[in-house]
């Protein structure tokens, strides 16, 4: 079977921590390169939704709240092993609709919380959050704290997607002790085979040189064709693939994100709608 890496890695990150120096895995070595990949805009795309959710590899997918497909697609991503995120709509400098659950400059503190929570509660099995668009408003000290102030209630993590390079989202969530990573590539913003596929590589390339990427794609045929195609090599280039938690998990020594009891459930609300 292939994946011996991704095995590898979700062997290590199972393992209590050792006294080995940070970034060795005691007699087992180094960790190979690792990626994380998370999928964004999902529940739009019933077909490559599905595919997405079969791809043997671990996945992270990210959920548009209240989209046609996002619980039915949740739940299958999750049966199928997947990490769930919900993508949070938030807004951008060239004015793009958001849709529901859009989390928009003009929101006091009140509207931005119950807006963030009812979305978290309508994505099944969530286990992080990361923006949707959000150049404006990521860049704004004000909403993120209201938005950090409201995910350190649960035991998710943040990643920034980092659409603007001037984004607090990142800082303002470690202020609030809530994991927190970042973006380092986007994969397809231009859907030919050729681009992603440089993307892919350069992903790969800053996980060899850092020792691990998060890359960023969406549900289009031609990301979802290349994927199916390409994740399965990856142990012959000794990369491994991991999701976000994963990954953190990696980067933090093996730490656990959450203390057991130190942060309350969401409870689910499927059919609430802000």
């Amino acid at each position: 079977m292939l994946f011996r890496l991704s095995v590898l890695v979700a062997a290590l990150v199972a393992t209590p921590p050792s006294t080995a120096e940070p970034g060795s895995t005691g007699a087992a070595g180094s960790l190979p390169p690792t990626i994380a990949i998370i999928i964004d805009d999902m529940g739009h795309n019933l077909e490559e939704g599905e595919r997405l959710a079969r791809i043997e590899q671990p996945l992270t997918l990210a959920f548009l709240p209240y989209r046609r497909h996002t619980v039915s697609l949740a739940k299958l991503a999750h049966r199928q092993q997947k990490e769930i995120m919900l993508h949070a709509p938030m807004a951008n400098t060239r004015d793009f609709a958001l849709g529901p659950g859009g989390l928009t400059s003009d929101m006091d503190e009140n509207s931005i919380t119950l807006t963030l929570r009812r979305a978290l509660q309508s994505i099944p099995y969530v286990q992080g959050v990361n923006n949707h668009m959000g150049s404006l408003l990521t860049q704004k000290l004000q909403p993120m704290d209201w938005v950090m102030r409201e995910l350190r209630q649960y035991p998710l993590y943040f990643v920034d997607s980092r659409t603007i390079a001037s984004s607090v989202a990142g800082e303002v969530a470690e202020a609030y002790q809530i994991p927190s990573l970042t973006r380092d590539v986007f994969l397809d913003h231009e859907q030919t085979e050729e681009f992603v596929d440089r993307q892919f590589k350069l992903l790969i390339k800053r996980a060899k040189e850092n020792g691990s990427a998060i890359g960023i794609g969406h549900p289009h045929k031609v990301t979802v064709d290349y994927l199916e195609k390409h994740l399965p090599e990856l142990d012959a280039q000794g990369v491994a693939i991991a999701t976000v938690s994963g990954l953190w998990a990696i980067r933090n020594s093996n730490r656990e994100m959450f203390v057991e009891g130190e942060k309350q459930a969401i409870r689910p609300a499927f059919a609430r709608k802000p």
